[in-house]
């Protein structure tokens, strides 16, 4: 891999993800540990076509081709800062044939992406409720924090008309967004199935949740999984966070 190939702009920076896989960040586009928190709790499997809403500057995606691959992955991203630094990032990986970058409003993918054709949708969705909460006056970080260009019932509906029957939706959220994001996943048609907390440490509130849902799925059947806790008790990182994190970790844990 050689950035020469495809210059960086002004601001941005590769950060490498491991597995040979880097991504092009700035300050206004970049990643957390909740999008590898989701981006491993969502791993989809290699025959599985997936879409990723609310892309960013695909961490999730590329992530996922560190190793073994999904069929193909499809990026939607509604900021066109974002989605070109996806590009750039995918084409400096190699990664054309596997990851398709869509500059697009989730809720407008009508005859973009084939209804029913997907077996997995992720997206690591806005925390703040549209009106509520400080708003960041940079456009690309407000987009991202905030339901300002979309809510929840938004990216459920979409989910629903691109999932096939049985495919999963994951997403991650904010505790006090919990019942939201349920009632919302029923209401679509997609039946939450999957649900993990995530703490700082014990003896902390949990800070997040990782949840899955299934269109068509029965009603009922919840699986609440172990807590995922992020440091041990020497305040270090937990070993399954060392785990999770994998070859990215080094230089960084």
């Amino acid at each position: 891999m050689c950035a020469e190939k495809l210059p960086l702009l002004e601001g941005e920076r590769l950060e490498p993800l491991g597995g040979g896989i880097s991504v092009i960040v700035s300050d206004e586009n970049h990643f957390s540990t909740d999008t590898v928190l989701l981006a491993d709790f969502a791993a989809p499997k290699k025959h599985e076509n997936v879409v990723e809403f609310g892309a960013g500057c695909g961490t999730i995606s590329l992530i996922w081709c560190r190793g073994a691959a999904p069929k193909h992955i499809t990026a939607v991203e509604i900021q066109s800062e974002a989605a070109d630094m996806m590009k750039r990032s995918v084409a400096l990986n190699g990664l054309e044939d596997t990851v398709s970058v869509v500059n697009a409003d989730l809720r407008e993918l009508g005859g973009v992406i084939p209804a029913g054709s997907a077996d997995l949708v992720v997206m690591n969705p806005p925390y703040k409720i549209g009106g509520g909460g400080i708003v960041n006056g940079a456009p690309q970080k407000r987009i991202a924090r905030h339901e300002t260009e979309c809510t929840f019932d938004d990216v459920t509906k979409s989910a629903a008309a691109l999932l096939r029957y049985g495919g999963r939706l994951c997403v991650c959220q904010r505790p006090e967004r919990l019942t939201d994001v349920l009632l919302s996943m029923r209401s679509a048609g997609i039946e939450p199935k999957r649900l993990r907390l995530v703490q700082q440490r014990q003896g902390k509130a949990p800070k997040l949740f990782l949840a899955e849902g299934k269109r068509g799925g029965r009603p009922g059947g919840l699986v609440t999984l172990p807590t995922l806790m992020i440091e041990d008790g020497s305040f270090n990182f937990s070993e399954e966070m060392i785990s999770i994190y994998g070859e990215y970790k080094e230089g960084y844990i």
